[in-house]
């Protein structure tokens, strides 16, 4: 939006409502910003810099310099043709004299332009702009019944849909209320203050007052302010107490829509409870509580944490009584479920996976631990042999955390719980990582496996997921992925791509599709899977900087060689094209590739050849063919690059004095199947039809 010149004024919008979730929030924000941008931009109305601000039960838009006057326009108004509103003498028709009058205009001020393939009369109407305050309301209105949320709701007699029902509405232009109503709410220049702390309704007589005015009745509107001050109490509190806070960027994202006025408080919890596992206690009081742990310089917890109030400093003391008791409930409960799942080790927890549903065609989360233990124990045979019976324990006992207590109450500690409860079991101390381990990395980017026993379980447990899914047709499209199996395909690729193993998509899968139910056949199931996983790894190598078009030339290649020769070979092909032979040897087979037809051709007659340049090629091509295919199978991508590249000028010669396209079909055919046994051998390093 650009400034207009004549002096502007401020525009508050205030949308009142109850508590609005505090995920919805930050989308909204972005949402009520640009709306207001285009809604402005269609209404003709300049203004300046457009802010928004939100609690959990207002939303506010603040502009400033909002120009009195809309934008004028001047409009093209297209009428009949040059040729049916003016005759041959260039007199005006009827028609010219009608259109004008429908405009209030002089036939003298109608123009001609051309439009498509015709000539046309057009009037140029000059619209001037209204005052921004008239029309603003309509705008305003727009604005609101815009915005969109993940979920809505409607309430009352009204049909309009919110996020949570919408109580007031607070709009000033300068220091004028706008008046507008949506389902019987009226906009005015009437806010309301904290609900609790500051209930009443209080007037706003300028837009430059508003923010203090709220502050005043316990409202810090602007986010980022309650942000810091957020994280200054938090740090504050977590020092005076000797520690330092463990500090959650999505917790405290989350805290700061739920409150209008944060306001820290330190809390306390009896030292027993330190017994219990770490991630245990953050998690209840993280995930169930919103509370923030606080740890020591060595990175224990500490038996205290900070709640973030949304009340005065001084009901601190209410408010650590009232958090203290429901976090020694919630511990309690968490050290009930803990010392009743260590009755049992996860050794003996293994049958009774068998009562457990894994998915209904897919059977129990025994007939899924069975899987990972095939395919774990095949990719440790593959990568490292002496892994195995390492692995395929942690296979056995990978899922049985699950049917825990513990995990049952806190789903998002499934793997963790299982690495405190092996520990504890005396397993192999790898073993028990592993079980943690295997639902790494969560996201693209993320932390990755350490151990290699962790590494294989976690490839194992991710390639059956995408197997037994694709198996029965349950298969990502479009934005559907119920299951997260492109997270996980990611997470495949990562892997492979870190620890640098060298299978390729068919040897990962086909052992894997062994023991499933196929919906379709197995070779299309399995093609379909390399297709998807293909696009995970072209996503990938993209982000790595390799240019779209090289991935492009060698993604195919994906079903039979490893992710690690997928780059070897872009690397190659990087430097290939800064050699000064490429743009030649490029031009050279990007011919072959057009002229040979895709249907089969014969075998090449060498007796068939008869000028210099075809037996030439031909002796070349066969003095090529040999290195290339060996330092392909040795993965030595850059030689083979100049091995083929060495073709550029025989295939130059040969286009320049054969006629590939002779009458004669026998020669005709032969010199196309010469050809095609160029691109064959070209085409083991790349689809060079793909570079430019």
């Amino acid at each position: 939006m650009t400034q207009d010149n004549n002096a502007g004024l401020p525009l508050l919008l205030e949308i009142g409502t109850e508590e609005i979730p505090a995920r919805f929030i930050p989308p909204a924000l972005s949402d009520l910003k640009r709306t207001a941008a285009e809604v402005f931009a269609e209404y003709r109305i300049s203004c300046g810099d457009i802010r928004t601000y939100a609690t959990p039960r207002r939303m506010s838009l603040l502009v400033e310099a909002v120009s009195p006057m809309q934008n004028d326009v001047v409009k093209e108004i297209f009428g009949p043709s040059k040729k049916a509103a003016f005759d041959d003498k260039g007199n005006p028709t009827r028609a010219a004299e009608g259109f004008a009058a429908s405009l209030g205009i002089q036939v003298s001020d109608l123009a001609t332009k051309n439009k498509g393939k015709g000539e046309y009369v057009v009037a140029l109407i000059e619209e001037k702009g209204s005052e921004t305050r008239a029309v603003m309301p309509e705008a305003l209105r727009k604005i609101v019944l815009s915005l969109r949320f993940p979920k809505s709701m409607r309430w009352g007699n009204g049909s309009m849909t919110f996020a949570r029902p919408i109580h007031w509405f607070t709009a000033i232009l300068g220091t004028e209320p706008v008046s507008f109503e949506i389902d019987g709410v009226k906009g005015g220049n009437i806010t309301r203050g904290h609900r609790f702390l500051s209930p009443a309704s209080f007037q706003v007589k300028e837009v430059a007052s508003y923010m203090s005015l709220l502050e005043n009745n316990f409202v810090i509107l602007d986010q980022n302010k309650r942000e810091k001050m957020i994280r200054d109490g938090i740090t504050g509190l977590a020092a005076a107490s000797g520690g330092q806070p463990l500090m959650d960027d999505e917790l405290i994202g989350m805290v700061n829509y739920l409150v209008e006025y944060p306001v820290p408080v330190l809390c306390g919890f009896h030292g027993d409870y330190l017994a219990l596992p770490k991630e245990l206690l953050v998690t209840v009081m993280k995930d169930h509580q919103k509370y923030f742990a606080i740890l020591d310089d060595g990175g224990s917890l500490i038996n205290k944490f900070v709640v973030i109030s949304n009340t005065r400093s001084d009901n601190a003391e209410t408010v650590r009584v009232g958090a203290e008791r429901v976090i020694r409930a919630r511990f309690d409960d968490a050290r009930f479920y803990f010392t009743e799942d260590r009755k049992k080790p996860l050794a003996g927890r293994v049958e009774d996976l068998g009562k457990v549903t894994f998915q209904d065609k897919l059977g129990s989360l025994f007939m899924k631990t069975e899987r990972i233990i095939a395919v774990a124990s095949f990719l440790a045979e593959r990568v490292n042999p002496g892994l195995k019976e390492r692995v395929t324990r942690a296979a056995l006992l990978s899922k049985t955390d699950l049917i825990t207590g513990a995990v049952r109450e806190f789903p998002e500690l499934q793997g963790i719980m299982g690495r405190y409860y092996a520990v504890l079991d005396n397993e192999d101390r790898e073993v028990a990582d592993a079980l943690e381990e295997q639902y790494l990395p969560k996201s693209y980017g993320g932390r990755m496996p350490v151990s290699e026993t962790g590494a294989l379980l976690s490839l194992a447990d991710k390639i059956d997921n995408i197997a037994s899914f694709f198996s029965i047709g349950l298969v990502p499209s479009g934005s559907e992925d119920p299951f997260a199996l492109r997270r996980q395909a990611m997470g495949i690729v990562s892997i492979i791509m870190d620890r640098g193993y060298g299978m390729s998509l068919r040897e990962i899968f086909e052992g894997a599709l062994l023991n499933l139910p196929l919906k379709d056949d197995r070779e299309k199931v399995l093609a379909t899977i390399i297709s998807f996983m293909g696009q995970r790894i072209e996503y990938i190598l993209s982000t790595m900087g390799y240019e779209q078009e090289l991935v492009s030339s060698v993604l195919h290649f994906v079903s039979v060689a490893s992710v690690k020769e997928i780059t070897e070979r872009l690397d190659a092909l990087r430097q290939f094209r800064q050699e000064a032979v490429f743009p030649d040897f490029l031009l050279a087979i990007k011919r072959v590739n057009n002229i040979i037809p895709k249907t089969p051709l014969p075998a090449l007659r060498e007796d068939l050849l008869q000028l210099a340049e075809e037996k030439n090629l031909s002796a070349s091509l066969a003095q090529a063919s040999g290195p290339v295919s060996s330092l392909v199978r040795e993965r030595r991508f850059g030689e083979a690059t100049m091995a083929v590249a060495g073709l550029a000028g025989p295939i130059n010669s040969f286009f320049d004095k054969v006629l590939v396209m002779d009458k004669q079909e026998e020669l005709r055919n032969n010199r196309l199947a010469l050809l095609r046994d160029v691109w064959i051998v070209a085409a083991k390093l790349a689809d060079f039809s793909k570079l430019s």
